[in-house]
């Protein structure tokens, strides 16, 4: 382990709340360290407002104890370069460490390993007891013994309650390796391992072939190195590093392990994908961390991160949105509407399941947020087949004619109005012509009829005729935008909202009309408001070259960071969800697209640069553009970009650099070009061709 490496958090002690605890988790399984339960995505119990992540009882959950030593030193560590929690008890004679993880490419599996060593010359058996309160019945499936398995206990069940009646219930089969009482390194042994391997999986034959698969590799003494490899393999392809405080690192590496983890790996085929809760896979009991439920957190906040470093991990979250659009529709058409709206609170059929009504009611700019994400992923793509044969375009066109049957015509105003929503600002409601849902649904109705152009389909007049007309308040004497019609200024808000209209919307506005939104909507809003609000805040500083105010925003994040495992809460007092994955996706967003620039655009990826004094250089590694991998290394005086790879299926698109100024810069393979540091933009070369 390296001495002071911002990746690796160690403490001499566990946070006093559980809740605190370091999470291990890949895209199918996830826990908590030593909780007794864990989750599987998508398997949720209970019907509608009462849906959330079935638990399912952790044979993971082991302490090393040695009773009557007192002299023990014990340290707790979070590595996020192997992706790995160790818990280690060293006395003068010896050292035991465990280890724990969820695989990162088999994602059936989990397994902890215990290590004991002698650090002197005795020949004294040493015994390290293991401790666990670990009972194979759970509150939410009716599980059942089946016949052991290669050594493995095994017990499989449904899950009690579907979500809506007459839906399905998933069966989980889980084999686990039995935790003796007590493992013992016998006196002429200077140091022995033992490796504990858990299966889960929604069929038998999946959960069996995996454990066999497990106990092949601790046969060949390669389990965790192939755990350790693709984690990696995943950490090298999005690499954020910057020359600056050690804070701020140890918060990006942070936020990397614990979003890295929600996302599908690369070679995992065949696994469903379920989209990605707020407080991640180890979170979403009854009553805790929203229940599980995938909201806008994920498609606004989180996606574009994922987006600009693995596409496939981003084409998996929309094609969640896509096999939820059926209960989308009947959303819709419940609410008298036509078209698609997407539930505030989804789960796993796609209808709403949020337990209050009024959020699913009203705040209905989810249904945009959504679109944008495609929009977002068609530009920086170009993956037609998403949209021509895997369902985008179904779900396009059903949120396009959603937004038209929503709106209703003003004879006074010769606009479009939407009545009667929540903004983003939770702390008003029945509001109308709220700017963000608005501005919002006006983005999806234009990407609707971009979409049908390029696939040669007819654009409805409609979408046209309701996109130009569409109020969007703007107080053209104050220069701003009201959060909604009436809205005075100076009310409270709760959190970001009217700021998104610069970024991530990118709504036409002045710089003045920009710098004046930030202006009227800092000193309102709720400090004690959720964690992802002030990156937006420094995002828009950052856009006007204002990066002393931008930090002073970015750096309000902090207080949602606890120690000593970097997890996030969700408001800055310790309360609400943990492991809060979306002020993560803010604070990343700060990074990637505040200090950088970076712009996704229809025909180009903008760039803009301006960071902080006490950052001297920044280098971004592996963005996805068109098939292209562009390293970004970035200093105050220069910027450099290369190409690192390009992608045969389908053939990358050649590219150049265009500077603000004139200049022009091919990108090839393997060479970088450099300049110094001013806007521009990354296109397609419009004189080369493969």
């Amino acid at each position: 382990m390296a001495e002071g490496d911002p990746a690796v958090f160690t403490a001499m002690a566990l946070p006093a709340d559980p809740r605190l605890l370091p999470t291990v988790t890949n895209a199918y399984l996830g826990t908590r360290v030593f909780r007794d339960i864990l989750h599987v995505s998508g398997v949720y119990s209970g019907a509608a407002g009462d849906t959330h992540r079935a638990d399912l009882p952790s044979p993971l959950n082991v302490r090393m104890a040695v009773p009557g030593m007192d002299n023990l030193a014990e340290t707790f560590t979070l590595n996020t370069r192997t992706g790995t929690f160790s818990h280690t008890i060293q006395s003068a004679g010896y050292m035991a460490t465990q280890q724990l993880y969820a695989h990162h490419s088999l994602v059936h599996l989990m397994a902890f390993s215990i290590t004991i060593r002698r650090l002197d010359h005795s020949t004294q058996p040493i015994a390290i007891q293991l401790q666990t309160s670990f009972v194979p019945q759970s509150q939410d499936l009716d599980l059942i013994p089946g016949p052991d398995f290669q050594g493995a206990h095994y017990i499989y069940g449904q899950t009690l309650v579907p979500e809506v009646e007459g839906g399905p219930r998933p069966t989980v089969h889980m084999l686990w390796t039995p935790i003796p009482p007590s493992l013992t390194l016998d006196g002429e042994e200077e140091e022995r391992s033992w490796e504990f391997l858990m299966a889960v999986a929604e069929s038998e034959e999946e959960a069996k072939r995996s454990y066999s698969e497990g106990l092949s590799l601790m046969a060949a003494g390669s389990l965790y190195c192939s755990h350790t490899c693709a984690w990696a393999v995943m950490r090298q392809g999005c690499s954020v590093e910057l020359d600056g405080p050690l804070a701020l690192q140890q918060a990006l590496h942070g936020c990397l392990y614990y979003l890295l983890s929600a996302i599908p790996p690369r070679d995992s085929p065949g696994v469903l994908f379920h989209g990605i809760s707020p407080g991640g896979l180890s979170n979403g009991t009854r009553g805790e961390d929203y229940w599980g439920h995938i909201f806008w957190d994920q498609d606004t906040w989180i996606f574009p991160n994922i987006l600009v470093f693995y596409p496939k991990a981003a084409r998996a979250i929309l094609e969640y949105r896509i096999r939820m659009l059926e209960g989308a529709m009947c959303n819709a058409q419940e609410q008298g509407y036509k078209g698609a709206k997407f539930p505030w609170e989804s789960a796993a059929t796609g209808r709403e399941v949020c337990p209050e009504e009024i959020y699913g009611a009203q705040e209905i700019h989810i249904t945009g947020d959504v679109l944008m994400a495609f929009e977002q992923y068609y530009c920086t793509t170009q993956d037609q087949k998403l949209f021509q044969e895997d369902g985008g375009w179904e779900l396009v066109e059903a949120v396009a004619q959603y937004w038209c049957s929503r709106m209703v015509w003003s004879e006074d105003e010769q606009l479009y109005h939407i009545r009667g929503v929540m903004p983003p600002d939770e702390y008003h409601c029945q509001v109308d012509n709220s700017a963000y849902t608005n501005a919002v649904a006006r983005r999806s109705l234009n990407f609707a009829a971009e979409v049908a152009r390029h696939l040669l389909l007819p654009v409805p007049e409609e979408w046209e005729d309701c996109a130009s007309k569409l109020k969007v308040p703007f107080d053209a004497e104050r220069k701003y935008h009201p959060e909604y019609d009436g809205y005075s200024p100076g009310e409270p808000v709760k959190q970001a909202d009217v700021v998104l209209l610069g970024f991530p919307l990118m709504h036409p506005m002045s710089a003045e009309v920009r710098r004046n939104d930030l202006e009227m909507y800092e000193p309102v809003t709720d400090l004690a408001g959720p964690a992802m609000t002030w990156s937006m805040f420094a995002v828009g500083w950052l856009e006007l070259k204002e990066v002393q105010r931008a930090q002073s925003q970015l750096l309000k994040c902090f207080n949602n960071i606890t120690e000593p495992f970097k997890v996030w809460s969700e408001n800055s007092d310790g309360s609400g969800a943990v492991n809060f994955l979306t002020g993560m996706g803010g604070f990343l967003q700060a990074i990637l697209f505040g200090y950088t620039g970076f712009r996704i655009m229809r025909s180009s990826l903008h760039f803009n640069p301006a960071f902080p004094r006490d950052i001297t250089k920044l280098k971004v590694s592996s963005i996805s553009y068109l098939g292209n991998k562009l390293d970004f290394t970035i200093t105050r005086e220069e910027t450099r970009i290369e190409v690192t790879g390009t992608s045969q299926d389908p053939p990358a698109s050649p590219l150049e650099a265009v500077l603000e100024s004139g200049q022009c810069f091919p990108l090839w393979e393997g060479q970088s070009v450099s300049f110094p540091t001013e806007p521009g933009w990354i296109q397609r070369s419009p004189t080369r061709t493969n």
